[in-house]
């Protein structure tokens, strides 16, 4: 067993192309550390829908050049195979560890491939590779990204030419590519050939933020901004100049990129003590703002806060969703407003009150963008499509530039966020969600947990007796097949699925409270949250978490 694997990690020493990968790998050889090896050796990362992510290191299991020049080696034959023989591919990467190499290997290997390949100019959010797959006609986009893992992470996003992510049948015919690659030996990877892109898709970009806007809309809101010490900042502020707002106030401990994310557990806005230092800046910042942005740190994902009573809040990722629908359904937006199955029912109650087509999808926004007829598209994980004609996929620039235009025209009606929350609350129902989410190091725990479920389903939680159980790996005439489970009971509705990017096991829950007045917010509040954590502490231990 131990031959084997020291074999197994020789043959791959000998075809490593980094430096840095090769000399951690040769340590673990000579020190015959088995364990770690084996960890490393277990298999291999798997290519998803999600693309690839994991830890940096030497290894099938890491993220390496090895596994990266394998992946792009496996998209180049599907997209030949797909009859691109010389199509573009457009690639982009933020500021972790080893994303600039990364994407220079996978222009080397589409290069090398025959297909024509061009670089974003330096590290970039996100949304703006998604916006330059159809700006350029490219026939697929990739994002060296690990969005806001953890600082030892890395990742790999996959797009095709319609600018949106990968769903099936795609990912699993590009895995099959990829392991069909017999050596690295076999990869033809020139040291040149490809295209660097000038700032010119950037100031495309840029200049299609504008559309977001309302023309003449108020742009007085003040805001206090942090990138999370990712790629956020500069396209940020320019697209805010832009628009005629004020200068966003930065955090500027976080301002810009590291790849350490020495500030933050993790570099995740809805992480506890992310926002700490935003909220303390907003409350040294005279005069006062109105309100808090924050990006992951590839941009894509937008945070708000909003002054609370003494002191300020993150909203929920839900209370966002709504408020942008509110505000394209009060601008006269027409179109599918669409919402992953685990983001509020709000969304549907708000586009059904407009006459407007509400739509709901597995997880992610490659099923989000998916929508036929898409205006509008969100889920609670502080994701948000603003304008889908632009950038298919969730766009934490655009976002910002909407929720601030929002904050501007209620200042001006001397109102805020809060306000119009409470008005949809009356008008709808008062929508509180919440989320119960464990990480793991055992994955078998996750596994575990669902099977419980399945076989010991649960009757009642908080007292309200389970109506109705979905078990999503049967799919449905809506939805294709998902792990994940879906009760509803009467006035909640909860759905309990493994994370597709993290070791974590989530749990999304809602509660709908009526409520007659704007006098009955507070008690209809503490009821919800009551029913909340009770839903919370049942669920915990019916999966046995």
């Amino acid at each position: 067993m131990h031959d084997e694997l020291i074999a197994q990690a020789q043959a791959w020493l000998t075809e490593d192309p980094d430096p840095e990968t090769r000399t951690e790998l040769a340590r673990l050889i000579d020190a015959q550390d088995h364990t770690e090896l084996a960890a490393r050796f277990s298999g291999t990362l798997q290519f998803g829908t999600a693309g690839l992510r994991g830890e940096l290191g030497a290894g099938p299991m890491r993220m390496n050049s090895s596994v990266v020049i394998r992946a792009a080696a496996g998209l180049a034959a599907y997209l030949k195979k797909q009859g691109h023989q010389d199509g573009l591919v457009v690639i982009g990467y933020d500021a972790r560890h080893k994303s600039a190499d990364f994407a220079r290997d996978t222009a080397a290997v589409m290069t090398g491939a025959g297909l024509r390949a061009a670089v974003l100019p330096r590290p970039l959010p996100t949304p703006v590779l998604a916006f330059a797959i159809r700006h350029l006609g490219a026939v697929a986009g990739v994002e060296v990204t690990a969005s806001h893992n953890p600082p030892r992470d890395n990742g790999y996003k996959v797009y095709l030419g319609d600018g949106s992510q990968i769903v099936p049948p795609a990912d699993i015919d590009i895995a099959a590519e990829i392991a069909a690659v017999p050596s690295l030996t076999t990869v033809r990877r020139p040291t040149e050939g490809w295209d660097t892109l000038d700032d010119s898709v950037l100031d495309a970009y840029l200049a299609r933020t504008d559309a977001v806007l309302a023309k003449d809309s108020p742009r007085t809101a003040r805001t206090v901004y942090t990138a999370m010490h990712g790629v956020g900042k500069d396209v940020l502020l320019a697209a805010f100049a832009r628009a005629g707002f004020p200068e966003p106030t930065l955090v500027t401990a976080q301002a810009d990129p590291d790849p350490e994310f020495p500030t933050v557990a993790f570099p995740n806005p809805e992480e506890p003590g992310a926002m700490d230092l935003a909220f303390a800046k907003a409350r040294a910042t005279t005069p006062a703002p109105d309100l808090i942005i924050a990006n992951d740190p590839d941009a894509d994902r937008c945070a708000v806060a909003v002054r609370d009573g003494a002191d300020w809040r993150m909203l929920r990722g839900d209370e966002v969703g709504a408020l942008l629908a509110a505000h394209l359904v009060r601008r006269g937006a027409t179109g599918t407003f669409a919402e992953s199955i685990v983001s509020s029912s709000l969304l549907g109650r708000i586009a059904e009150k407009a006459g407007l087509p509400h739509v709901e999808t597995l997880t992610g926004f490659k099923w989000i963008a998916r929508a036929e007829g898409l205006r509008y598209g969100y889920e609670e994980a502080l994701g948000y499509c603003v304008d889908p004609d632009g950038v298919r996929d969730k766009d934490g620039i655009t976002a910002a530039l909407l929720i601030t235009e929002l904050a501007s025209q209620l200042k001006e009606e001397g109102r805020t966020l809060l306000d119009l929350l409470d008005d949809l609350a009356v008008e709808h129902g008062l929508h509180a969600t919440d989320q119960l989410s464990v990480r793991v190091e055992d994955l078998s725990l996750i596994t575990a947990a669902m099977r419980r479920l399945r076989e010991q389903p649960p009757t009642e939680l908080a007292g309200l007796p389970i109506t109705r159980t979905d078990d999503l790996t049967q799919g449905s005439d809506t939805l294709p097949p998902t792990d994940g489970l879906r009760y509803t009971l009467d006035g909640a509705r909860v759905i309990v699925r493994p994370s597709g990017t993290e070791p974590k096991l989530k749990c999304y829950l809602e509660v709908v409270v009526p409520v007659a007045t704007h006098a009955g917010l507070p008690e209809a509040r503490a009821q919800a949250t009551g029913l909340l954590e009770s839903i919370k502490r049942d669920l915990a231990t019916a999966a046995g978490i």
